[in-house]
């Protein structure tokens, strides 16, 4: 089990539970260190004094700030316990003052995320009422928590029968669109365009299945530090970027749209399939989305034979990539599989595949 990063006390109104924080996300990828080109020499990095040049330990470093922002070089140290002692409210404390609508937090606010698990055994009641409630009333806790010298304003919600705890953007953090993009010019929406773009939404639309998508670019990347570790050549078809829908030709286009959209239906790539679905110039309408037929990434390999292969839902599991891999254990509702490596994956797929056979038979 992982460690908490925080531990303290929830409390709603006069209801108060111990709880403890734990981070809901970890990233995947490929840990890349440097070297000096030629050779095999390590880049390290280490903690200088900029007066005398010499490597200071971690244990003798604290932290400061600029006395003013005026820019001079006139610093004021700062201790963790002073900042403690500042510290707005109980460090230790998590206090809802108002329940908002969900809806009403929008994606931008939104930081870090963590689950909240009760305590103690005493607090299961408690707790488990108000991840009920929350889910039964659509709404969020809002709250204030301090944590790593910092103060965050952060929603109580419950997701996957559990409570968690979303960190949020202070609104002064918050880029104002106005001030931050460029002067986009008005335009005039013809009633025809938009009742095109609103079928065209309708067609593609499907359900939310995180499992089905999968990051293309990291597969790549394996597979290129693989070949090269091999002695081998990993080389892809350029994937050109999409070319600017004219204004003249915006209704041509949502039409064509619509035209791809039915063509993939028909062949049975239609919405909540769970197959990859390209739009108008026979590109992916979800890039990362797993499908039949998309290899390793959409793009062609250069190690591939050129025949076509054949569809992952019928070939043998030893030849799939962990991202078909993935999509069918999504398929055929294997539990537990976002957090399988690919041989896990395999089995399970292997073993699911075998019960709907006895089970059709």
């Amino acid at each position: 089990m992982a460690s908490p990063v925080w531990k303290g006390t929830l409390s709603f109104g006069l209801v108060s539970l111990p709880v403890r924080l734990f981070t809901a996300r970890e990233r995947h990828g490929t840990r890349f260190h440097q070297f000096q080109r030629g050779t095999s020499d390590r880049i390290r990095y280490r903690r200088i004094n900029e007066r005398t040049g010499t490597e200071v330990d971690s244990s003798e470093i604290v932290r400061g700030a600029r006395a003013d922002e005026s820019g001079s070089d006139e610093y004021v140290i700062v201790e963790p316990a002073e900042l403690e002692e500042i510290a707005p409210g109980r460090s230790r404390s998590l206090e809802i003052g108002a329940f908002v609508p969900a809806g009403d937090v929008e994606a931008l606010w939104y930081d870090s995320a963590y689950y909240v698990a009760p305590d103690s055994a005493g607090s299961a009641k408690p707790y488990r009422l108000l991840c009920r409630a929350l889910e039964r009333s659509g709404r969020l806790g809002l709250t204030r928590l301090v944590m790593r010298e910092r103060q965050h304003l952060a929603v109580v919600g419950p997701q996957q029968g559990v409570l968690t705890l979303s960190t949020l953007w202070w609104a002064d953090e918050v880029r104002d669109p106005a001030e931050t993009l460029p002067a986009i010019p008005g335009a005039e929406l013809g009633d025809r365009d938009l009742e095109l773009a609103e079928q065209l939404i309708g067609a593609m639309a499907d359900e939310w299945r995180p499992a089905d998508y999968t990051d293309d670019y990291q597969e790549r990347i394996d597979e290129l530090i693989r070949a090269k570790s091999a002695g081998e050549r990993v080389r892809y078809a350029e994937e050109g970027a999409p070319e600017e829908t004219n204004v003249v030709e915006l209704t041509e286009a949502l039409r064509a749209s619509l035209r791809s959209g039915d063509e993939n239906a028909a062949r049975g790539g239609g919405p909540g399939s769970g197959r990859r679905r390209s739009g108008a110039g026979g590109r992916s309408g979800a890039g990362g989305r797993s499908g039949p037929g998309s290899g390793s990434g959409g793009g062609g390999r250069g190690r591939d034979s050129g025949a076509a292969p054949p569809e992952p839902r019928q070939a043998p599991v030893a030849e799939l990539s962990k991202r078909d891999l993935a999509r069918l254990a999504s398929e055929l509702d294997v539990p537990g599989r976002s957090k399988m490596d690919r041989r896990q994956l395999a089995e399970a797929v292997e073993r699911a595949r075998a019960e709907a056979a006895a089970h059709s038979a």
